[in-house]
């Protein structure tokens, strides 16, 4: 394959050169290895992120920085001249979709929350030009359903295009009924919708399944007080819904169906029926049986996680839904094809750039591919592939002013004292010699029933290079209910918050220091949501283990988290939610003494160490009474946080670069007085 790449360019210096500069200046391409990474380089927004192509491949949308915050940029691909189509200074634009080739549909959220990207304090959904003409808002966001004093959240997502079509889009929402998801077609001209789903079987829909030709065939529901799942199919358009499956989120066998096969009447399932991991199985609807097994993983779910979420497996083609290949995300991403013509496609692309994770997708003409191409030393670059002309250009980069600067993102897999193995990431200081003892951070991700760390990204692999880069080890271990590793890492996690989950912290230094690379009298735990629970709950705790704790947008009191209308969840009477914390805590009563005993707030007598503590003064989903009490318990107790940042117009993460710099600067200096360097 000949290879042409022509000069670096970024959506960021496209719209400069056009707007004369009212962004940042671009950094160099590339650094000098020896040079340390700053705070401002790691933090700094990407001058390009998330790009998609259009239907034909004329044009790109992406997002880039503007104003503190990630907006939507259209590129035309052939002039390389960009527009910028918004200007939010609160929220990230996210999760953008073309609509043929002169539209675009976004919702808004924070890019950088703990737990990944997301829509807290953010949603809503919005219709924009590709030259940025009639902008509209479709649907409200939780700030405005906030604003307006609002308790009935009704939400609008998007869920797919329909071919053809530059008018009408296909969502999923509550508009029918507060308590369950709808599909509809939504004309973007009018904002009026169609309703595709009547005769639903059940209340409490969550997520649909649509055959090729767009008819609703698959829906799941839940069922109020439980966290039973239910699976319902029906034949065609016009026929009976059955109900061919039923599962609980916290234990047992999960029967997620993915995709339909050509057919449009065999589906390829997800389930974990007689194994630990999920893998892909054929399922017969005449029959209601399982068939073959199509793709599995030793060690990681396929298709969806063990409490029913959806993640990488099925991959279908862009044009026509045709299954063509299967992904993992393993400790690496793996992606499998069994289509010939992308498969020689990713050879190729893996001869170009090698000792890369490259991906792509296929414009539905089938002309050009989008190439996405990174690893966990190279920050993300985008190309496209002309098959034609066997041309690779590059259009763009994520941050290229960190080439150079970052370290190996070691996959590991510690034991548990219970015997368990569960993985995660270790990352080390540039020139560590073996044997060297360091100072260690235990970074604990969000959620917790969330799997946040992937190799090359999420929260903990941003804490992992800062810390790294400073001459610290950096543990960054999954736990007990993450979900994605497995039933069993999963399910042992119900009941066992506080507990159990804290003891696979620390079994995860315990591991680092028996390996050798962690002085264990010089060692902290951080972390942000859970992962700020976690690192004030190891302090009270096992008081002598860590020295000190970095705590951020913490929960610190589970009933007041799970019970005040100040939580988005609880305000919006998201039952599933409050249902789910309290098979985590282990309690049928959110009031219970267990709540409490298992929250740091009502324990800061027990703490030793030294505690750091950071919040959003708007953040929706850990209201910030909660870490107020805590700061002022602490001062009672005689004890008090060394430092409390709080930023204000920042919800759950902090998503202006700024205020990242200046919080993650105190937290080094927090780091050093406490453990060293």
């Amino acid at each position: 394959m000949s290879r042409r790449l022509l000069a670096l360019f970024t959506s960021l210096l496209a719209f400069s050169a056009m707007t004369c500069a009212q962004t940042a200046p671009a950094p160099a391409a590339s650094a000098a290895p020896t040079r340390q990474l700053t705070i401002e380089e790691l933090f700094k927004k990407p001058a390009l992120a998330n790009p998609i192509l259009s239907r034909s491949g004329k044009y790109l949308a992406a997002v880039a920085p503007f104003k503190g915050r990630l907006n939507l940029l259209v590129i035309n691909m052939e002039t390389r001249k960009g527009d910028l189509l918004t200007s939010y200074e609160n929220f990230d634009v996210v999760n953008v979709n073309w609509v043929g080739d002169e539209r675009l549909i976004y919702s808004l959220g924070l890019y950088d929350a703990p737990s990944g990207p997301s829509s807290v304090d953010g949603g809503g959904l919005f219709v924009v030009g590709r030259d940025g003409s009639k902008p509209r808002q479709l649907s409200s966001t939780i700030a405005d359903d906030i604003r307006k004093m609002q308790f009935v959240h009704r939400s609008l997502s998007f869920v797919r295009q329909i071919p053809d079509s530059t008018d009408e889009v296909i969502v999923e929402g509550n508009l029918s009924s507060a308590d369950s998801n709808d599909l509809y077609v939504l004309d973007l001209n009018s904002g009026k919708t169609r309703l595709l789903t009547s005769g639903r079987p059940a209340s409490r829909t969550y997520d649909w399944l649509l055959d090729s030709k767009r008819v609703p065939r698959v829906v799941f529901s839940g069922v109020k007080d439980e966290l039973t799942r239910v699976v319902h199919y029906r034949k065609s358009a016009d026929a009976p819904w059955e109900e061919i499956a039923r599962y609980s989120r916290d234990k047992g066998s999960v029967f997620v169906p993915l995709a339909f096969e050509s057919d449009d009447q065999t589906l390829q399932v997800a389930t974990n029926v007689g194994r630990d991991t999920m893998a892909v199985y054929r399922y017969d609807t005449s029959q209601k049986k399982l068939g073959d097994i199509i793709a599995q993983h030793p060690r990681y779910d396929m298709g969806a996680d063990s409490q029913g979420q959806r993640v990488a497996g099925v991959i279908q083609s862009i044009k026509d839904d045709k299954i063509v290949g299967y992904q993992v995300n393993g400790d690496k991403p793996e992606t499998f094809w069994i289509d010939e013509g992308r498969a020689k496609t990713q050879k190729a692309l893996d001869a170009a750039l090698p000792n890369m994770i490259n991906r792509f997708t296929r414009t539905p003409d089938g002309k050009r591919l989008l190439v996405s191409s990174y690893s966990d030393q190279s920050a993300g670059r985008w190309y496209i592939f002309d098959e034609e002309k066997r041309t690779l250009e590059e259009i763009g980069a994520a941050r290229p002013w960190l080439d150079g600067k970052l370290v190996e993102q070691r996959p590991i897999s510690y034991k548990t004292r219970d015997g368990m193995d569960i993985p995660g990431y270790l990352f080390l200081p540039k020139g560590y010699k073996a044997g060297t003892k360091l100072p260690t951070v235990v970074h604990i991700h969000g959620g917790p029933s969330a799997r946040a760390d992937f190799f090359g990204g999420g929260f903990g692999y941003r804490e992992g290079q800062l810390f790294a880069s400073r001459g610290y080890a950096v543990v960054v271990p999954n736990f007990r209910i993450t979900p994605g590793m497995g039933n069993k890492i999963y399910t042992s996690g119900f009941g066992t918050i506080g507990r159990q989950m804290s003891e696979d912290h620390e079994d995860a230094l315990k591991w680092a220091v028996e390996q050798g690379y962690t002085d264990p009298k010089r060692a902290c735990i951080s972390g942000a949501s859970y992962g700020g629970y976690a690192a004030l709950q190891a302090m009270v705790k096992t008081p002598d283990l860590f020295k000190c704790a970095v705590a951020g947008l913490a929960v610190t009191d589970l009933v007041y988290q799970n019970t005040s209308q100040d939580t988005d969840y609880v305000r919006y009477g998201d039952d599933s939610a409050t249902d789910f914390w309290k098979a985590i805590i282990g309690t049928a009563d959110l009031k219970s003494q267990i709540a409490k005993d298992m929250s740091p707030i009502n324990h800061v007598e027990k703490i030793k160490g030294a505690v750091f503590l950071y919040a959003g003064e708007d953040d929706a989903r850990v209201p910030i009474d909660q870490i107020n009490r805590m700061d002022k318990a602490l001062k009672a107790a005689g004890n008090p946080a060394k430092a409390y940042v709080v930023k204000p117009l920042e919800g759950h993460g902090y998503g202006k670069t700024e205020n990242a710099v200046d919080l993650y600067n105190k937290i080094l200096a927090f780091l050093e007085a406490q453990i060293g360097k």
